[in-house]
């Protein structure tokens, strides 16, 4: 099933649950926004405003009292009066609006001077403020959130079921085996019935493609399997009857010139023909895994070298520095080794090939025409040929050594130069033990 902690349900939960706390944070600093308007805008003009109703009052009947409610209490000291009679906390405020704090009483303080110099101290108090800033700030808030947190929640349960077709679609296709897919699932018949629209178009298709790519496996397995059996065949029957001509004493030099080149291509061939049936398997190439030691195999391929080196003035040897063991499929190092020895057998005419093996590499050296920086650049390029391509040869050696060396994490590096030859290494970074 898909990763919980990256699924869509839980993407889609954790954008509703930062939508919902956005949402809440907006609305507390809009409803504390609010209070602080009715604290200190709203109160500040009624008290404004109350103060100017009272200088009115005050010049038609100067005996008018001082508002004093249940929310207000105001004092009047008259120009040039003693403040003695104020509560302390008011007695060193200045002209204009105040909030004391709440050991002082908390109220909010209005303080006015008129043209005849009296002053007019206005008190509202400090718990009225809170007690309205409460019932028409945060009662509706909650409510508000309470609906917020429904509607996200309800919003979160419908995209859920939505999304819940296209999650166990991606289950289904997560469990499919690359190698060989289980499309029943995504018949139309096997489909639950939430799925529809877009999900009912995409599972059909991938169902459509899971089953070509089943008919292609089993295609490319019979291929793979008739194939090594149809080609081998006819090589052997070669091989045979090359190895029965080559015993007879009465052939002339051109013929047995001939049977030379048939015998080498005839080997040619077969190793292709095993390289591609390796390469042909996507990710497995159908052969066993073995623990052997690279000498063992080295030495095989160094052995298959002499033979096409016959009649040429080259020497060809190995050296052994330090031996080691793979696991891994041996005829794949075979084929990738060959490729290397075949290559350079090609292009040597007359000097040396030195095949070293140290701890955890294999080097093939070689005394042939070498290639230039530009060569080497395009030399894994498929029927590319280097060098002197008058001679034969199909130019895809080198393009099936990179495919294999990739294929198994044995990096190959070429190093050459025009005239003075080439040096092939392999190195082996991964599942090497001592020989």
């Amino acid at each position: 099933m898909p990763n919980q902690r990256t699924g869509l349900r839980r993407k889609i939960w954790v954008a509703f649950i930062l939508q919902a706390a956005a949402i809440s944070f907006a609305a507390v600093l809009g409803v504390y926004g609010a209070s602080a308007v009715l604290k200190h805008v709203l109160i500040q003009q009624a008290l404004q405003e109350e103060a100017g109703h009272y200088w009115q009052r005050l010049k038609v009947d100067a005996g008018a009292q001082v508002p004093d409610t249940y929310n207000m209490t105001g004092f009047l000291v008259p120009a040039g009066g003693s403040k003695a009679m104020l509560p302390e906390p008011l007695r060193t405020l200045p002209v204009g609006f105040h909030s004391l704090p709440r050991s002082q009483g908390g109220s909010l303080v209005l303080v006015e001077r008129d043209g005849n110099g009296h002053l007019l101290y206005l008190l509202f108090k400090q718990e009225q403020v809170d007690s309205l800033a409460f019932w028409f700030g945060m009662a509706p808030l909650a409510i508000v959130l309470v609906v917020i947190y429904i509607i996200a929640w309800s919003t979160y349960r419908a995209s859920k079921r939505a999304v819940s077709p296209v999650i166990w679609l991606a289950g289904q296709v997560q469990r499919w085996d690359p190698k060989k897919p289980e499309a029943s699932a995504l018949r139309p018949e096997n489909l639950p019935v939430d799925v529809e629209g877009e999900t009912l178009v995409l599972a059909s298709s991938l169902h459509d493609f899971a089953s070509r790519i089943e008919s292609f496996v089993e295609r490319e397995r019979d291929f793979t399997r008739d194939a090594s059996h149809e080609l081998r065949t006819p090589l052997t029957v070669i091989r045979i009857a090359g190895d029965m001509m080559d015993g007879d004493e009465g052939l002339s030099p051109m013929s047995r010139r001939a049977l030379t080149r048939i015998r080498g291509a005839g080997r040619d061939m077969e190793a292709l023909i095993e390289a591609f049936l390796i390469l042909a398997r996507e990710g497995d190439t159908g052969l066993p895994d073995d623990d052997f030691a690279v000498s063992e195999v080295v030495a095989e391929e160094v052995e298959k070298a002499r033979l096409q080196l016959a009649g040429k003035p080259v020497r060809i040897r190995l050296v052994l520095e330090s031996d080691f063991s793979l696991h891994a499929p041996a005829r794949v190092l075979s084929v990738l080794l060959g490729n290397l020895l075949r290559n350079a057998c090609h292009y040597t005419d007359e000097g040396s090939i030195t095949v070293t093996v140290r701890h955890g590499a294999i080097t093939v050296a070689d005394t042939g025409v070498g290639m230039s920086s530009d060569e080497l650049t395009r030399v894994f390029e498929p029927f590319y040929r280097a060098g002197d391509r008058k001679k034969d040869g199909q130019g895809i050696g080198l393009s099936i050594v990179q495919r294999l060396s990739h294929r198994y994490g044995w990096p190959v590096r070429l190093e050459s130069e025009p005239g003075r030859g080439t040096t092939a290494s392999i190195r082996f970074p991964q599942q090497v033990t001592p020989g």
